[in-house]
C-alpha cells in the first residue's frame, strides 16, 4: 500500500479569495459535509469528522493567528 508523502506548504491569498475559501468551509461545517478545496495544486478533502482549533503565537513583536483544521487518515 502506498503512504502519502509528507508536505508543509503555506500559500498566501488575496482577502477575497481567503474570505470566500473561509465562507465555503463555514457552509460545509454547518452542513456537516466535506469540504474540497486545492493548495498549491493538490486537491485536499476534508472529512466531515474533523477537528478545528485556534491557535496564537506571539514574539519578537509579532503575532501569528492560524485557524487549523485536522483529521487522520481513516485505516
Amino acid at each position: 500500500m502506498k503512504t502519502m508523502s509528507e508536505r508543509d506548504i503555506e500559500k498566501s491569498y488575496s482577502k477575497e479569495d481567503f474570505v470566500s475559501k473561509l465562507r465555503r468551509l463555514a457552509d460545509c461545517i454547518e452542513k456537516n459535509e466535506n469540504f474540497r478545496i486545492s493548495v498549491a495544486g493538490e486537491a485536499i478533502y476534508v472529512p466531515d469528522r474533523a477537528e478545528f482549533t485556534i491557535e496564537h503565537e506571539r514574539g519578537d513583536g509579532a503575532h501569528e493567528l492560524e485557524f487549523q483544521v485536522k483529521w487522520k487518515d481513516e485505516a
